[in-house]
């Protein structure tokens, strides 16, 4: 028998227990940008998809695991898009959603709204070990609160519903909220923590969920890449969590920051990166999106489904040696946006380059390849770097191409090699 059959036949037998329903989503970076492109328009529209979904499904609760703006300080028009978007996920009160900051949030800024966000059914976590107050509205209430718990009952579910929750912490943050000797590594810290909150509140009368803002990994396993342009929040090992720290008692782990969907746990026990919903680099061009569906009872596996998001621009990396093969795939491709690289023999001329960015409106990053340092030829390659003794050159010429053959100034050279520490 499958585990969805046992899943399904376990909810016929008891006959009492409702199936909860929960929506994971995370890193949604609301304000971030591609170079010199907003992406605000995108980020609307799939923050309208993740409502209807979380409509349809007639989800119970909406988890969202961290990364909810780009910047420490985002544009008002980032913050009205996501006060808007959780209010109605929240359908005004109706459905918890519960949000916690991650490492591009500013706890201060998240928390700040508490007040007024909980009557509207959002609850809102900035600082790891963070305790939310016990309330109680016409919908759901918080029944329990620890130093980074939380209990909940929902209307129509007869079950208490425990939330684990870390929001991001490096080993400093944790330890300054946690209190742990400096000696301590964080995988420690967060271990013996999580294992204290759920052996004093985690039974089987309950679904058990974790949810965290951390770079984890599984033991013997292949490192996971972090998105490109994010900040980093791996320094080699020191900030390394394991998933063997989540206590046995946990039957789903919503994680956020790695921005490819994963499962680092089991089948049973899901420990799941939901992906964030647009490929914000080009390192993610191809990747599907997806929002995760988690049912759920008390002392039972979960069962998951992962729903593919179809909103916001596609992301294409291309290379070609010519710049009028290049004018023939972009007039093909509209309404996305390319990092392109043309493998020439010298440099790209003013002429050149101005019959690119006529052919299409979204090239991000123009990128000429000399051919000697150029990898055999694909449309579909990636573009190799250019390695550093040959960024002067390209430099040198693109530069005189741009500006009427002027040479660059002793200035922007000197610049130019201290970014390239060729000294």
């Amino acid at each position: 028998m499958t585990q969805l059959r046992r899943f399904f036949a376990a909810t016929i037998v008891t006959n009492t227990i409702v199936m909860l329903k929960i929506l994971h989503t995370a890193d949604w970076h609301l304000g971030k940008r591609l170079d010199r492109f907003s992406r605000l328009q995108e980020q609307t529209e799939v923050m309208e998809e993740i409502i209807a979904i979380a409509d349809q499904e007639e989800v119970h609760l909406v988890l969202i695991a961290g990364d909810l703006y780009d910047q420490f300080n985002p544009p008002v028009e980032a913050m009205d898009l996501f006060y808007k978007t959780v209010k109605r996920l929240s359908k005004d009160g109706r459905r918890p959603v519960i949000a916690i900051a991650g490492n591009h949030d500013a706890p201060s800024l998240i928390e700040a709204p508490s007040p007024l966000a909980q009557s509207n059914g959002i609850i809102l976590i900035g600082r790891p070990n963070a305790r939310t107050q016990a309330f109680a509205s016409e919908h759901f209430s918080i029944t329990n609160t620890d130093n980074g718990f939380i209990e909940l009952t929902i209307n129509g579910i007869n079950f208490p519903i425990r939330l684990l929750h870390t929001a991001y912490a490096n080993e400093q943050r944790l330890k300054e909220n946690l209190g742990a000797d400096k000696e301590d590594n964080l995988n420690r810290v967060l271990a013996d923590n999580w294992n204290h909150m759920a052996t004093t509140y985690c039974d089987a009368k309950g679904v058990n969920l974790l949810m965290a803002h951390l770079y984890m990994n599984k033991h013997g396993t292949a490192l996971l890449e972090e998105p490109e342009g994010e900040k980093p929040i791996k320094i080699g090992n020191a900030d390394m969590i394991y998933t063997e720290a989540i206590p046995e008692q946990i039957q789903y782990t919503a994680l956020g920051h790695i921005h490819g969907f994963k499962n680092l746990g089991t089948e049973e026990k899901p420990i799941v990166y939901a992906s964030s919903p647009l490929c914000y680099s080009f390192a993610e061009a191809g990747q599907t999106k997806y929002v995760n569906i988690i049912h759920a009872q008390p002392g039972l596996p979960v069962n998951t489904e992962s729903i593919a998001l179809k909103g916001g621009k596609q992301l294409h990396r291309k290379s070609f040696e010519s710049v009028l093969q290049a004018c023939d795939w972009l007039a093909a491709h509209p309404d996305t946006f390319v990092e392109l690289s043309i493998i020439t023999d010298s440099y790209l001329s003013a002429s050149d380059i101005k019959q690119l960015y006529q052919s299409h409106e979204g090239i991000v990053y123009l990128i000429p390849i000399p051919k000697a340092d150029a990898p055999t030829p694909g449309f579909n390659d990636s573009p190799a770097p250019i390695v550093p003794e040959d960024v002067h050159t390209v430099f040198r010429a693109y530069f005189k191409s741009k500006y009427n053959n002027i040479e660059p100034g002793e200035e922007l050279l000197a610049l130019l090699q201290e970014i390239t520490n060729d000294n």
